[in-house]
C-alpha cells in the first residue's frame, strides 16, 4: 500500500518550495518617525487626573454604577476641554459578568476629511482600585489636551467598557468606526507589573496589524522609554497565527480590517488590580504615546491590510511563501494517500466501515463542543465573553466547575454510547486494523490536512509530521515492532499537542484554567464549529493511529526461505524441467 518510488518523485517539490522561499524574503518597512519632541505631555497632570478618578469611582466594574458615573465624568472632562464634539452611545455587551449596558464616550475633533488617528482606552476594571489598568485612561486625557486643535488629521478619543475581559466595548465600536488611518489602544501606563512585547497588533482569528504601524509605536516606546519594547519571535509568531488568539483589546479591530495595535506597559493582558503606578513611567509611555500620534499625523495614509507574514531575522517571509512551503511538504503523504487508499480498494479491503469508525469517534467531540455552546446559550454559565478574557477574569466558581465536569461526562457519555452505535451503524467489528482501516486514516488525514492547509497554513505545519509518520504506520508491507509504531503514533500526536501547550503558556493559562477557557471559548464562539468539526477529526485520527499501533505485531520470517518468500512455480513435480513440465507436449495432452 506505501510506494516508496511514488513518495520519493513527490519529495522533488518541497526543495524548489525551499527556494522559493529564499527568494521570497523581503525587507522589513521602515517606521515613521518626526522631528518633533513630545515635551508637552506632563505626567503630573496627567497623575492628578488618575487620582481624582481612582478615589471618586474606586469600584467601576464593567456596566455598573461606578463605570456609568465614570463615563459621565470622562464626557463632562471632554467637554471642558473644549473643540471635542461629544457623544455617548449605550448597548448590550458580554462581559467577565455577563450581559450587562454599557456606554461609549467618543469625543472627535475635526480636521482633514475622514476618520483619521483613534485613541482608545478601556475605564473598566473588575477589581477595587485598579489604578494601573485606569491609567490609560488618564493619559487619553491629557493627550486630548496637548492635541487639541494641533493635528492636521481627524483625531477621535473613545473610552470604552467591557475591556476587562471580552472587549466588549473595543468589538462593537469595531463594527461603526469606518477607516480610520490608524488605532491606537492604550493599557496600563505606568504601572508596576512588566511583560514584553510593549506593542501587541495580534487580529482575533488570526493575522496581525500593518507591520510599519507596529513599527512605528516600537520606535516611539524605544526612543521615549529607553527601553527595547519587545518583539515576538518567529516561533512564538508562528503559533500565535496558527491559534489566532490574544486577549489584547486590539484583536476584535484588526479583525474588522483596522489598523491597530495596542501599548501597555504589562503586555496585552490588564495588570493586577493592586498593581502600583512608578514615578516616571506614565511620563515615558505618555510621550511614546505622543510620538507615535505625531508620526502617524505627519505621515502619508496608512491603508495596509491586516498581515499574515512572519518576520523573522529582520526579514519578511510572504504568506504565500509559507503557504508553499506547508503545500509543497503535504504533496508526497497526500499522493501516496490516495495511492494506498485506490490499492486497498482494489484488493477489496474493507476501507468504508474504518471511516465510520472516525465519524463516530469525531462526533464525540463534536457532541461535546455543541454541549459547551448550549450552555452558554442558555445562560448555565458565568459569562460568554465574545473575545478571549484573560486568566481569572471568569473565575471557575462552582457552576463553572458542575459546568465543566458536566461537559466532560457528556463527552465520555458519548464515547460510551453513541461512538459504538455509529460505528456497528457503519459495518464495523471488532478492533481497528487492517489494509483498510489504515487507508481509511490516511484518507481522512490527508483531507484534513488540506482543508486545514486553505483556512491556516500555520496550523497545517502542526499536522505535517502526521502526514509522513503515518505511512509506515499503516502500511501492511511494513513490518513495525510494537515499540517502534507507538513510538512514532506519539510522535505524530506531538505537534498538536505542543500547539496546545504552547498557547496557554503565551496566554498565561495553567491546566484547569485553561481548560476553562476552552470551554468558554466555545460557549462564547470565540472558537466555531468548523474548528470543532476539523479538530475533533484530528484527535479520532490520532486516537486512531495508537490504536493501529497497538494491534498484535504480525510474525516476521526468519531468514532463508520462508513463507513470505514462496513463489509459485512453473516447474514440474520435483523440479522436472524437462518435455512435458509445462504441460504442452502430446503426451501431457492425452
Amino acid at each position: 500500500m506505501l510506494d516508496s518510488r511514488i513518495y520519493r518523485a513527490a519529495l522533488i517539490p518541497v526543495l524548489l518550495a525551499l527556494i522559493v522561499c529564499a527568494f521570497s524574503l523581503q525587507d522589513r518597512p521602515r517606521p515613521f518617525g518626526t522631528t518633533l519632541a513630545p515635551d508637552a505631555f506632563s505626567e503630573s497632570r496627567a497623575r492628578a487626573d488618575l487620582d481624582a478618578l481612582a478615589r471618586a469611582y474606586p469600584d467601576h466594574r464593567p456596566g455598573d454604577s461606578g463605570d456609568e458615573a465614570l463615563a459621565a465624568r470622562l464626557a463632562q472632562s471632554f467637554r471642558q476641554i473644549g473643540g471635542y464634539q461629544v457623544s455617548r452611545r449605550s448597548f448590550a455587551g458580554e462581559t467577565a459578568e455577563g450581559e450587562r449596558r454599557l456606554t461609549t464616550v467618543t469625543a472627535r475633533q475635526v480636521g482633514q476629511p475622514g476618520q483619521g488617528l483613534v485613541v482608545i482606552a478601556h475605564r473598566d476594571a473588575l477589581g477595587r482600585g485598579a489604578r494601573a489598568e485606569l491609567s490609560g485612561t488618564a493619559a487619553m486625557l491629557e493627550l486630548a489636551r496637548i492635541v487639541s486643535g494641533q493635528l492636521r488629521r481627524t483625531i477621535t478619543f473613545v473610552s470604552v467598557s467591557g475591556g476587562s475581559a471580552g472587549a466588549a466595548g473595543t468589538r462593537e465600536l469595531a463594527g461603526r468606526l469606518g477607516d480610520p488611518d490608524a488605532v491606537l489602544v492604550l493599557g496600563s501606563m505606568g504601572g508596576a507589573t512588566v511583560r514584553r512585547p510593549f506593542v501587541t497588533g495580534w487580529a482575533s482569528g488570526g493575522g496581525a496589524a500593518p507591520l510599519r504601524l507596529r513599527r512605528t509605536v516600537e520606535a516611539a516606546v524605544r526612543r521615549e522609554a529607553s527601553t527595547n519594547p519587545g518583539g515576538e519571535r518567529a516561533r512564538s509568531q508562528w503559533i500565535r497565527l496558527a491559534s489566532g488568539l490574544t486577549t489584547g483589546e486590539q484583536g476584535p479591530l484588526v479583525a474588522a480590517g483596522l489598523p491597530a495595535v495596542q501599548m501597555s506597559v504589562a503586555g496585552e493582558r490588564p495588570p493586577p488590580a493592586s498593581d502600583p503606578i512608578i514615578a516616571g513611567r506614565t511620563q515615558a509611555f505618555g510621550r511614546a504615546a505622543l510620538r507615535a500620534l505625531t508620526a502617524l499625523d505627519n505621515a502619508p495614509a496608512l491603508r495596509e491590510p491586516a498581515s499574515r507574514d512572519l518576520v523573522t531575522v529582520r526579514k519578511i517571509l510572504p504568506l504565500w511563501a509559507v503557504r508553499l512551503l506547508i503545500g509543497a511538504l503535504l504533496i508526497a503523504p497526500i499522493i501516496v494517500s490516495v495511492d494506498g487508499f485506490a490499492r486497498a480498494r482494489r484488493r477489496r479491503a474493507p476501507v468504508l466501515p474504518w471511516l465510520g469508525w472516525l465519524a463516530a469517534a469525531t462526533a464525540v467531540g463534536v457532541g461535546a463542543a455543541a454541549f459547551a455552546w448550549f450552555l452558554g446559550l442558555v445562560g448555565l454559565l458565568p459569562a460568554t465573553p465574545p473575545e478571549p478574557a484573560p486568566p481569572g477574569a471568569v473565575p471557575l466558581s462552582g457552576g463553572g466547575q458542575a459546568a465543566l465536569v458536566a461537559v466532560v461526562l457528556v463527552g465520555v457519555l458519548l464515547a460510551l454510547v453513541l461512538r459504538p452505535a455509529i460505528a456497528r451503524a457503519a459495518g464495523v467489528r471488532g478492533r481497528i486494523e487492517g489494509a483498510g482501516a489504515g487507508a481509511a486514516l490516511l484518507l481522512v488525514w490527508s483531507v484534513l490536512c488540506a482543508l486545514v492547509w486553505l483556512r491556516n497554513p500555520y496550523a497545517a505545519a502542526f499536522l505535517v509530521p502526521a502526514a509522513h509518520l503515518f505511512l509506515p504506520l499503516v502500511a501492511p508491507e511494513v513490518r513495525l515492532r510494537r515499540s517502534v509504531a507507538v513510538t512514532l503514533a506519539v510522535l505524530s500526536a506531538l505537534p498538536p499537542v505542543l500547539l496546545v501547550l504552547a498557547v496557554a503558556r503565551q496566554l498565561d493559562f495553567g491546566a484547569v484554567d485553561f481548560a476553562w477557557a476552552v470551554l468558554l471559548w466555545v460557549a462564547g464562539g470565540v472558537v466555531g464549529p468548523l474548528a470543532w468539526l476539523l479538530w475533533s477529526a484530528v484527535a479520532a485520527c490520532l486516537l486512531a493511529a495508537l490504536l493501529l499501533a497497538l494491534r498484535p505485531t504480525a510474525a516476521v520470517p526468519e531468514r532463508g526461505r520462508g513463507a513470505g518468500d514462496e513463489r509459485a512455480s512453473v516447474l514440474g513435480p520435483g523440479g522436472y524441467v524437462g518435455p512435458g513440465s509445462l504441460g504442452g507436449t502430446e503426451s501431457a495432452l492425452r
